[in-house]
């Protein structure tokens, strides 16, 4: 009996020791710090903002075993070198707009937004059902990133000038920050383009080193005080007509962790590209109305059709000469671009815009 009180004992206190070596590692997780460098400034109304909430909601629901710690621009790096920071280790993650890399690839462009483009929605579905995803992971598969859509502005605003646009004479020499394959329209147009950060631009219109800016809308451009600066604004811009901002990581750290930490950065990006819509679609229209009625801003709708026509014009030939004389992925992107833009166009331009026009045209309360 002793000798079998014996192995008992024994064999229980080896099957608890091997519960617990089995059970340790769900246990005592591993926990990881990453850095979020962004080009925003902080507490910036929208991106910034969501990009602070998506790092926290990805710190939230990981239960700290994934904690992000986000870097405002010029905190850690400058805002348009947040980009290179991740690719040379100094942080894992960007959270900025693609096309402010259009430098290291023109294809990149196309992940922001377009020119008489599409919309946010357009855009989301090119990515999450039209392949568009796939194209934007080999282009960023050059330089070890990830890239996820991490939110949207909606169509952005025409920007702020120093007197109205009458023609296209208006135009020639004009300088003027905007950036992407908008910035080349613009200078198709006869604009002298050229891009900054967020923080620069009211300086540089007061100064009179900008003749003109545009950056997001009324809901940004509120906060950054342009309307001290210039008094017309054109509310609807041609050349941004979904802007998706980007959270980008360094691919080999993103592919170490585990799947559900990897499956949880993904899904939290796309909830934020819907929550940061919902951001602007409310307080948009209200910026515009302060702007408005407390700080004296004219605001115009849309530039003159010439304007507009022209710019639809040299759009389309920036378009075709990216698909036939770019890079052979630039052009895979180009055309998987331009072949999802007309398919769903069909339903934007079919449907919804119908409804617009006919709400606006019929519909009071």
């Amino acid at each position: 009996m002793m000798n079998r009180r014996s192995f008992i004992t024994k064999a229980g206190i080896a099957g608890a020791a091997g519960l617990s070596t089995v059970a340790a590692p769900a246990v005592a997780q591993r926990k990881i710090t990453w850095r979020m460098v962004t080009t925003w400034p902080k507490n910036f109304p929208g991106m910034g903002v969501g990009a602070q909430r998506l790092a926290d909601r990805i710190t939230a629901a990981s239960g700290g075993q994934l904690t992000v710690q986000v870097y405002s621009a010029g905190e850690l790096v400058p805002a348009l070198q947040s980009i290179d920071a991740v690719i040379d280790g100094g942080a894992e993650m960007s959270h900025g707009a693609a096309y402010y890399w259009q430098n290291k690839s023109v294809g990149l462009s196309f992940f922001t937004g377009v020119p008489f483009g599409m919309t946010s929605r357009e855009l989301a579905a090119w990515i999450r059902y039209l392949g568009g995803q796939q194209i934007w992971d080999e282009v960023y598969d050059q330089f070890g990133l990830q890239g996820f859509l991490s939110g949207d502005t909606g169509t952005q605003a025409g920007g702020w000038f120093p007197k109205e646009i009458q023609s296209l004479d208006d135009i020639k020499g004009l300088r003027f920050r905007t950036p992407g394959l908008g910035g080349q329209v613009w200078g198709k147009l006869g604009a002298s383009v050229t891009n900054m950060a967020a923080g620069e631009i009211f300086q540089a219109l007061q100064s009179g080193a900008l003749d003109a800016a545009e950056f997001v809308g009324p809901y940004n451009d509120l906060a950054l005080g342009f309307y001290k600066a210039r008094k017309i604004y054109y509310t609807s811009s041609f050349i941004e007509p979904g802007l998706a901002t980007e959270l980008v990581v360094n691919k080999k750290k993103y592919q170490a962790l585990p799947k559900s930490l990897q499956d949880l950065v993904r899904d939290v990006c796309q909830a934020e590209y819907d929550q940061v819509a919902s951001d602007f679609a409310a307080n948009d229209p209200r910026a515009l109305e302060v702007l408005i009625k407390e700080h004296g801003v004219k605001a115009i709708p849309q530039f003159p059709d010439s304007v507009v026509e022209a710019a639809a014009k040299a759009s389309a030939e920036l378009m075709t000469s990216i698909r036939d004389k770019g890079d052979a992925l630039t052009k895979k992107t180009a055309e998987s671009y331009v072949k999802a833009l007309n398919t769903v166009r069909i339903k934007t331009e079919g449907t919804d815009a119908q409804f617009i026009a006919a709400r606006s045209k019929y519909f009071k309360i």
